[in-house]
């Protein structure tokens, strides 16, 4: 899962991610360490009828600003050494929020049966965050660990030990960043969830721990038979709720302020797999990832990865965006931060989320439609709607936007020629092209009367900003 940037003109690297990285507005996680059959949408599909059933009386979560987030696993060179290390963070520190993940593993004894023993040695960490201030740089937050919660990958730390290592952190934290107005958060323990492990650790380690991350592979290893059945099955979509779901519960029961981000998630572990999950297909399971996790009030939710492996958001080689880097420009661009409660009535093959729309009068809608024949005609039922009369809707309304500005915004995201494996996306029909210089184009929406329904294409995924719809949860 690492990217050696020794394979490449770091120059052009940097400016290429810079220049795409800067439109989409990511947050950047640093962890630094010394195919099947074609799938093509029916031409002529049927229709099929179905509400979208939305709750507007109060938002039911709230993500950060920067939701969206990117790790960039890196491997530096065996001389590397920490003004290297660090003179690579500036690059990404001028643009991006930038985490660092700690090694959580020196100092412990670690047992023939994968079980460590002992407290975390925080001497080198504390040289690493002496030096970035020292130096003038910004870091957003410091992670504890990689993958040792619960059984652990290769090995494993105790809860009450883990938390007690975090506390360890944080005072290093307070300590250095001493007469800073903003310090940075503390994380951890960036594995994958369960249950007890994780209620002890958050126990523990409350009062220190801003954040606790956890790592999301649930659709098994990238060479997986079954990997494209997984991501287009919603039973098998809807069951990745319950992390999202048993982490929220936890942290209610214990009546911390800690909130719950997603650390790094690639869906497919051991690299995913060339082209699924880079290429249009994974945008199914990535935005049904962000909508779901959304709604379950988690506040960022980091991609695996950047760049990196077969599920980056920039090609390798060439750094051309991948599928879901469109995927999540648009939600950047029109999810706003409050997440509304939203269900459908019809197909089990529509997965819809709604949020107030971001900087917009109205809310946005998501709509994914895992359907290969069948598009669905998509009706509004919305609850607790803002109840005007007719003259006071028109000047309330009207007000400051005109009839054309008020026009549903309708984004259609398909892939090439039909194909759920093409790495080309089109926008409302279109192939979105980016130029020499990595400039992508403007990403325009189709403008529909707000009478005219909403048809969701087979095999499609659909952005919806709907700016006559005025809710008290958005207020």
């Amino acid at each position: 899962m690492a990217y050696s940037m020794s394979d490449a003109d770091p120059d052009t690297l940097l400016y290429e991610m810079v220049s795409l990285l800067k439109v989409l507005g990511l947050s950047l996680w640093l962890y630094l360490a010394s195919q099947g059959s074609k799938a093509v949408v029916s031409q002529s599909p049927a229709v099929a009828n179905g509400t979208v059933r939305i709750d507007g009386a109060s938002s039911i979560g709230m993500i950060d600003e920067d939701f969206i987030c990117a790790t960039m696993d890196w491997w530096p060179p065996t001389n590397a050494t920490t003004e290297l290390v660090v003179g690579v963070v500036l690059h990404f520190s001028i643009w991006a929020e930038v985490i660092f993940g700690l090694n959580a593993l020196t100092g412990r004894t670690i047992g023939s049966d994968g079980t460590s023993t002992g407290a975390w040695d925080s001497s080198n960490a504390v040289s690493l965050i002496r030096h970035t201030v020292n130096s003038g740089y910004t870091i957003h937050g410091w992670e504890l660990g990689n993958e040792l919660s619960g059984n652990g990958i290769g090995t494993s730390v105790a809860p009450e030990q883990y938390a007690s290592d975090v506390v360890t952190l944080q005072k290093t934290v307070q300590d250095i960043y001493q007469g800073f107005e903003k310090k940075p958060l503390v994380l951890g323990p960036g594995g994958f969830f369960l249950a007890d492990w994780f209620t002890k650790f958050i126990n523990g380690a409350s009062g220190s721990l801003q954040v606790v991350t956890h790592h999301i592979y649930n659709l098994g290893p990238g060479v997986d038979d079954h990997l494209i059945d997984k991501i287009l099955d919603p039973s098998y979509l809807d069951g990745g709720a319950q992390p999202f779901r048993d982490l929220q519960n936890i942290l209610k029961t214990l009546g911390t302020s800690t909130v719950a981000w997603v650390g790094e998630a690639g869906g497919a572990y051991n690299s995913g797999r060339n082209l699924v999950t880079n290429a249009f297909v994974f945008s199914f399971w990535y935005l049904d990832q962000l909508g779901m996790s959304s709604s379950y009030d988690t506040k960022t939710y980091c991609r695996q990865s950047l760049i990196g492996g077969n599920y980056g958001l920039l090609n390798t080689t060439t750094y051309v965006p991948n599928p879901d880097y469109y995927s999540a420009l648009l939600w950047h661009r029109l999810m706003g931060r409050k997440v509304l409660s939203t269900s459908f009535v019809g197909t089990n093959k529509i997965r819809a989320y709604a949020h107030c729309a971001k900087n917009s009068p109205g809310i946005t809608l998501l709509l994914i439609n895992l359907d290969n024949s069948t598009g669905v005609q998509v009706g509004l039922s919305v609850e607790n709607i803002v109840q005007q009369t007719r003259k006071t809707k028109f000047t309330s309304i009207y007000k400051h936007h005109t009839k054309f500005e008020m026009m549903r915004e309708e984004y259609h995201l398909t892939p090439k020629d039909g194909d759920l494996h093409s790495q080309t996306v089109l926008l409302n029909g279109e192939i979105i092209y980016v130029n020499s210089s990595g400039i992508i184009p403007p990403l325009e929406p189709r403008r529909v009367d707000p009478s005219e329904p909403i048809i969701v294409a087979p095999f499609s995924i659909l952005f919806a900003r709907i700016p006559s719809i005025q809710l008290p949860a958005c207020k």
